[in-house]
Protein backbone atom coordinates (compact mmCIF):
# COMPACT_ATOMS: atom_id res chain seq x y z
CA UNK A 1 0.00 0.00 0.00
CA UNK A 2 1.04 3.59 -0.65
CA UNK A 3 -0.35 6.39 1.52
CA UNK A 4 -0.18 9.89 0.10
CA UNK A 5 0.13 11.89 3.27
CA UNK A 6 1.20 15.17 4.88
CA UNK A 7 2.67 14.80 8.35
CA UNK A 8 0.43 17.43 9.92
CA UNK A 9 -2.79 16.46 8.15
CA UNK A 10 -5.28 15.09 10.67
CA UNK A 11 -7.09 13.16 7.92
CA UNK A 12 -3.83 11.41 7.00
CA UNK A 13 -3.12 10.87 10.70
CA UNK A 14 -6.40 8.96 11.05
CA UNK A 15 -5.46 6.55 8.28
CA UNK A 16 -1.96 6.04 9.64
CA UNK A 17 -3.44 5.02 12.99
CA UNK A 18 -5.84 2.55 11.35
CA UNK A 19 -3.06 1.01 9.26
CA UNK A 20 -0.91 0.64 12.36
CA UNK A 21 -3.71 -0.86 14.45
CA UNK A 22 -4.26 -3.48 11.77
CA UNK A 23 -0.54 -4.11 11.39
CA UNK A 24 -0.56 -3.29 7.68
CA UNK A 25 2.73 -2.21 6.08
CA UNK A 26 2.62 0.83 3.83
CA UNK A 27 4.85 3.30 2.07
CA UNK A 28 4.44 6.99 2.81
CA UNK A 29 4.43 9.28 -0.21
CA UNK A 30 4.76 12.86 1.13
CA UNK A 31 2.51 15.53 -0.34
CA UNK A 32 3.46 18.91 1.09
CA UNK A 33 0.41 21.12 1.39
CA UNK A 34 2.37 24.38 1.51
CA UNK A 35 5.40 23.96 -0.78
CA UNK A 36 5.29 24.68 -4.51
CA UNK A 37 1.89 26.28 -4.19
CA UNK A 38 0.58 23.07 -2.63
CA UNK A 39 1.82 19.76 -3.99
CA UNK A 40 -1.74 18.41 -3.71
CA UNK A 41 -2.50 20.49 -6.82
CA UNK A 42 0.28 18.96 -8.92
CA UNK A 43 -1.07 17.30 -12.10
CA UNK A 44 0.21 13.85 -11.12
CA UNK A 45 -1.57 13.99 -7.77
CA UNK A 46 -4.77 15.38 -9.25
CA UNK A 47 -4.91 12.29 -11.44
CA UNK A 48 -5.25 10.28 -8.21
CA UNK A 49 -7.56 12.68 -6.42
CA UNK A 50 -9.20 15.38 -8.56
CA UNK A 51 -10.38 17.15 -5.40
CA UNK A 52 -6.77 17.98 -4.53
CA UNK A 53 -6.90 16.87 -0.90
CA UNK A 54 -5.17 14.19 1.11
CA UNK A 55 -4.95 11.40 2.04
CA UNK A 56 -5.09 9.00 -0.86
CA UNK A 57 -4.33 5.30 -0.55
CA UNK A 58 -3.25 2.99 -3.34
CA UNK A 59 -3.71 -0.71 -2.64
CA UNK A 60 -1.84 -2.92 -5.09
CA UNK A 61 -2.61 -6.09 -3.16
CA UNK A 62 -5.88 -6.62 -5.01
CA UNK A 63 -6.21 -7.98 -8.57
CA UNK A 64 -6.51 -4.40 -9.73
CA UNK A 65 -4.91 -1.45 -7.95
CA UNK A 66 -7.48 0.51 -5.96
CA UNK A 67 -7.15 4.27 -5.51
CA UNK A 68 -9.05 5.38 -2.44
CA UNK A 69 -9.74 8.85 -1.07
CA UNK A 70 -11.45 10.34 2.00
CA UNK A 71 -10.16 9.10 5.35
CA UNK A 72 -13.40 7.50 6.55
CA UNK A 73 -13.89 5.62 3.27
CA UNK A 74 -10.27 4.44 3.39
CA UNK A 75 -10.58 3.19 6.97
CA UNK A 76 -13.89 1.46 6.22
CA UNK A 77 -12.18 -0.22 3.26
CA UNK A 78 -9.36 -1.42 5.53
CA UNK A 79 -11.97 -2.72 7.97
CA UNK A 80 -13.74 -4.68 5.24
CA UNK A 81 -10.62 -6.09 3.57
CA UNK A 82 -8.60 -6.69 6.75
CA UNK A 83 -11.23 -7.31 9.44
CA UNK A 84 -8.82 -8.38 12.19
CA UNK A 85 -8.33 -6.72 14.53
CA UNK A 86 -11.71 -5.01 14.15
CA UNK A 87 -12.16 -1.26 14.46
CA UNK A 88 -15.94 -1.58 14.75
CA UNK A 89 -17.98 -3.87 17.02
CA UNK A 90 -20.52 -6.39 15.73
CA UNK A 91 -23.63 -4.76 17.16
CA UNK A 92 -25.24 -2.45 14.54
CA UNK A 93 -26.26 0.14 17.14
CA UNK A 94 -22.76 0.32 18.56
CA UNK A 95 -21.27 0.53 15.06
CA UNK A 96 -23.55 3.47 14.28
CA UNK A 97 -22.62 5.11 17.58
CA UNK A 98 -18.89 4.96 16.80
CA UNK A 99 -19.47 6.18 13.27
CA UNK A 100 -21.41 9.13 14.68
CA UNK A 101 -18.40 10.16 16.77
CA UNK A 102 -16.10 9.84 13.76
CA UNK A 103 -18.51 11.83 11.59
CA UNK A 104 -18.90 14.57 14.19
CA UNK A 105 -15.17 15.12 13.86
CA UNK A 106 -14.88 14.53 10.11
CA UNK A 107 -17.99 16.46 9.07
CA UNK A 108 -18.73 19.00 11.81
CA UNK A 109 -15.30 20.07 13.10
CA UNK A 110 -12.66 19.37 10.49
CA UNK A 111 -14.22 20.98 7.37
CA UNK A 112 -14.53 24.37 9.07
CA UNK A 113 -10.84 24.28 10.00
CA UNK A 114 -9.51 22.74 6.80
CA UNK A 115 -6.51 24.47 5.23
CA UNK A 116 -8.39 25.54 2.12
CA UNK A 117 -11.18 27.05 4.22
CA UNK A 118 -8.68 29.00 6.33
CA UNK A 119 -6.93 30.17 3.17
CA UNK A 120 -10.24 31.41 1.76
CA UNK A 121 -10.92 33.33 4.95
CA UNK A 122 -7.56 35.08 4.71
CA UNK A 123 -7.08 35.51 0.96
CA UNK A 124 -10.60 36.14 -0.27
CA UNK A 125 -12.46 37.50 2.75
CA UNK A 126 -9.40 39.36 4.12
CA UNK A 127 -9.84 37.97 7.62
CA UNK A 128 -6.89 38.84 9.88
CA UNK A 129 -4.64 36.23 11.45
CA UNK A 130 -6.07 36.68 14.95
CA UNK A 131 -9.64 36.43 13.72
CA UNK A 132 -8.79 33.37 11.62
CA UNK A 133 -7.31 31.66 14.68
CA UNK A 134 -10.37 32.65 16.73
CA UNK A 135 -12.56 31.03 14.05
CA UNK A 136 -10.49 27.87 14.25
CA UNK A 137 -10.62 27.67 18.04
CA UNK A 138 -14.34 28.40 18.22
CA UNK A 139 -15.40 25.56 15.95
CA UNK A 140 -12.84 23.11 17.28
CA UNK A 141 -13.72 23.77 20.92
CA UNK A 142 -17.46 23.71 20.17
CA UNK A 143 -17.24 20.38 18.36
CA UNK A 144 -14.95 18.68 20.85
CA UNK A 145 -17.18 19.85 23.71
CA UNK A 146 -20.04 17.95 22.06
CA UNK A 147 -17.87 14.83 21.80
CA UNK A 148 -16.85 15.25 25.44
CA UNK A 149 -20.49 15.40 26.55
CA UNK A 150 -21.38 12.34 24.50
CA UNK A 151 -18.50 10.23 25.80
CA UNK A 152 -18.78 11.41 29.41
CA UNK A 153 -22.40 10.32 29.73
CA UNK A 154 -22.34 7.09 27.72
CA UNK A 155 -21.88 3.83 29.59
CA UNK A 156 -19.97 2.34 26.65
CA UNK A 157 -17.05 4.68 27.24
CA UNK A 158 -14.11 2.94 28.88
CA UNK A 159 -10.38 3.40 28.60
CA UNK A 160 -11.10 4.34 24.98
CA UNK A 161 -14.16 5.71 23.21
CA UNK A 162 -15.71 2.26 23.28
CA UNK A 163 -14.73 0.05 26.17
CA UNK A 164 -11.12 -0.96 26.52
CA UNK A 165 -10.29 -1.55 22.86
CA UNK A 166 -9.32 1.20 20.45
CA UNK A 167 -11.76 1.65 17.59
CA UNK A 168 -12.67 3.81 14.60
CA UNK A 169 -13.72 6.63 16.91
CA UNK A 170 -10.30 6.83 18.54
CA UNK A 171 -8.68 7.02 15.09
CA UNK A 172 -10.59 10.25 14.54
CA UNK A 173 -10.46 11.72 18.04
CA UNK A 174 -6.70 11.69 18.61
CA UNK A 175 -5.72 13.64 15.45
CA UNK A 176 -8.39 16.25 16.17
CA UNK A 177 -7.04 16.76 19.68
CA UNK A 178 -3.53 17.11 18.24
CA UNK A 179 -4.82 19.87 15.95
CA UNK A 180 -6.61 21.55 18.84
CA UNK A 181 -3.48 21.51 20.98
CA UNK A 182 -1.36 22.88 18.16
CA UNK A 183 -3.79 25.79 17.78
CA UNK A 184 -3.92 26.35 21.56
CA UNK A 185 -7.61 25.54 21.95
CA UNK A 186 -9.01 25.46 25.47
CA UNK A 187 -9.54 21.80 26.35
CA UNK A 188 -9.47 22.23 30.10
CA UNK A 189 -13.13 21.32 30.51
CA UNK A 190 -12.84 18.08 28.55
CA UNK A 191 -11.35 15.48 30.90
CA UNK A 192 -12.90 12.46 29.20
CA UNK A 193 -11.48 13.05 25.76
CA UNK A 194 -8.10 14.04 27.18
CA UNK A 195 -7.96 10.85 29.24
CA UNK A 196 -8.82 8.80 26.17
CA UNK A 197 -6.20 10.68 24.16
CA UNK A 198 -3.52 9.84 26.72
CA UNK A 199 -4.53 6.17 26.73
CA UNK A 200 -4.36 6.03 22.95
CA UNK A 201 -0.96 7.68 22.71
CA UNK A 202 0.42 5.09 25.12
CA UNK A 203 -0.10 2.54 22.32
CA UNK A 204 2.56 2.17 19.63
CA UNK A 205 -0.04 2.24 16.86
CA UNK A 206 -1.03 5.78 17.82
CA UNK A 207 2.38 7.03 18.89
CA UNK A 208 4.04 5.87 15.67
CA UNK A 209 1.38 7.71 13.65
CA UNK A 210 2.08 11.05 15.34
CA UNK A 211 3.05 13.91 13.00
CA UNK A 212 6.46 14.32 14.63
CA UNK A 213 7.37 10.72 13.78
CA UNK A 214 6.60 10.88 10.06
CA UNK A 215 9.35 10.84 7.42
CA UNK A 216 8.26 14.26 6.10
CA UNK A 217 8.01 15.90 9.54
CA UNK A 218 9.50 19.38 9.82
Amino acid sequence: MKLYSYFRSSASYRVRIALNLKGLPYETVPVHLLKDGGQQFAPDYLKLNPDGVIPALIDDMQDQAAVLTQSLAIIEYLEETHPAPPLLPQDPVDRAYLRSIALTIACEIHPLNNLRVLRYLVRELKVGEDDKNAWYRHWCEHGLASVETLLARDKRTGMFCYGNTSTLADCFLVPQIANAQRMQCNLSGMPTIMRINDACLALDAFADAMPSRQPDAE
